[in-house]
């Protein structure tokens, strides 16, 4: 007669676990290491990847400009006795404020195609 041997369901000495709960927790535990560390990895090689690899749209947009033919000439007209007060750009738009003596203008300037995209009059209120 063969005698069969039930789970020890006793808790371990100073806990209120049991062996196959202790089991089950070490085997929760590496897995998430394993996860974590993973994890880790996987963001620094995100980061080294982009950092070796700039941004390639520029030289795909611009392949005159990348390939150094000259740059392009961009005419913008000012009033008379206007002067620039400052420039900003934010990607392939230029914007330029003018200070004239009609007021304070922006104009926004789509660098790709030369074209200006708007002018923003600025009127005191």
């Amino acid at each position: 007669m063969a005698v069969t041997s039930e789970p020890d369901n006793r808790p371990l000495p100073g806990t209120m676990f049991t062996p196959r709960q202790v089991q089950v927790l070490k085997i929760a535990v590496i897995v998430l290491g394993i996860l974590l560390v993973g994890g880790f990895a996987f963001v620094l090689a995100a980061i080294v990847y982009q950092a070796s690899h700039p941004a390639q749209d520029a030289v795909a947009q611009h392949p005159a400009m990348a390939a150094g033919e000259g740059a392009r000439a961009i005419d913008l007209p000012m009033a008379p006795g206007a002067n620039v007060a400052g420039l900003s750009l934010d990607g392939n738009r230029l914007a330029v404020q003018l200070d004239g003596p009609s007021g304070a203008e922006i104009a926004v300037i789509d660098l790709a195609s030369g074209k200006i995209v708007a002018r923003v009059k600025l009127k005191p209120q």
